[in-house]
């Protein structure tokens, strides 16, 4: 997220939340079970997907992470059994409804999905009500190898617990996307991976010191890159450098693709929020299922 669009996103917060009395937002986050961010809130309650739990063991766990107890949201078909395995990795705003939804989607597909709370030892992504804040105290704070080891930890936890890890996969939005694509490189099981407006490109750092584009050739799961074509965020000369460097990488990063949505924003996917578009959210969502059926998911 530049810094622009960091701006026009808190402004937009701050009408939106001025707008909205307080038991409204209130309201809106006991309505939705686990809650919604405080940086997103209010939610848009019209467009909000609210997927079912019947027939699902869906909620709370935690995953001891070498004695860290990391919570996360788990939705699986009750009594399942070498269920195929999916990771879903979390926008900055952390695992909040949307989030948990989206797990409970793919658990009514068949699929164990776990989506970690992989900034959580950071702090709080819900408490915070400033975009800029959320991202210079807890995002900015948060290292690639740590995520990558609690993803591995994620993926053991799945493995001791009804999961075919054989049959694992990833998908991931705004900042779970670049962690997809990194994930995808770090990662040998993963058989596919679906990221979705996932920053390609950007400066090495302690913390981040590799980026998508730099780690294209090692995939070892073709990854398919669902991108709006009006996202300021991410310009498609980025798309562009990233399609050159997966052309001269491992199988997996030639089998790679991207589909581009015109005129169309960042986050389109999420559909409490005012960006959500519903024929690219939908034609994106029955292009991961697809995607994980032809790899072997």
């Amino acid at each position: 997220m530049n810094d622009n669009t960091l701006q026009d996103a808190q402004a937009l917060l701050d009408a939106r939340l001025s707008d909205t009395p307080p038991s409204r937002r209130t309201a809106l986050k006991v309505a939705a079970g686990i809650g919604f961010a405080a940086s997103v809130l209010p939610v848009a309650a019209q467009t909000v997907v609210a997927t079912s739990s019947d027939g699902l063991l869906a909620g709370r766990i935690t995953i001891d992470v070498n004695g860290y107890a990391m919570p996360a949201y788990r939705s699986a078909p009750v009594g399942a059994k070498n269920a195929p395995v999916v990771l879903v990795v979390p926008e900055i705003f952390g695992v909040h409804e949307h989030l948990a939804d989206v797990t409970r989607r793919l658990a009514q597909l068949g699929y164990l999905a776990i989506a970690p709370d992989l900034m959580a030892r950071q702090g709080d992504a819900a408490s915070f009500t400033d975009i800029g804040q959320l991202m210079a105290q807890v995002v900015s704070k948060v290292p690639d190898a740590q995520v990558m080891a609690d993803l591995d930890a994620t993926v053991a936890w799945a493995a001791r617990n009804g999961g075919d890890t054989a049959r694992l996969a990833i998908t991931g939005f705004c900042w779970g996307g670049r962690i997809t694509w990194l994930y995808a490189a770090h990662q040998p099981q993963v058989k596919a991976a679906v990221a979705w407006y996932g920053r390609l490109v950007g400066q090495s750092t302690a913390l981040t010191p590799v980026h998508p584009v730099d780690l294209a050739g090692k995939l070892n799961a073709p990854v398919l890159g669902l991108y709006g074509g009006a996202d300021t965020g991410i310009p498609l000369d980025t798309v562009e450098a990233m399609k050159t460097a997966l052309a001269v990488g491992s199988a997996a990063a030639k089998a790679s693709q991207f589909v581009v949505y015109p005129d169309t924003p960042h986050a389109f996917h999420a559909d409490y929020r005012p960006s959500y578009r519903k024929e690219a959210a939908q034609d994106g969502w029955k292009r991961l299922t697809q995607w994980f059926k032809a790899n072997g998911v």
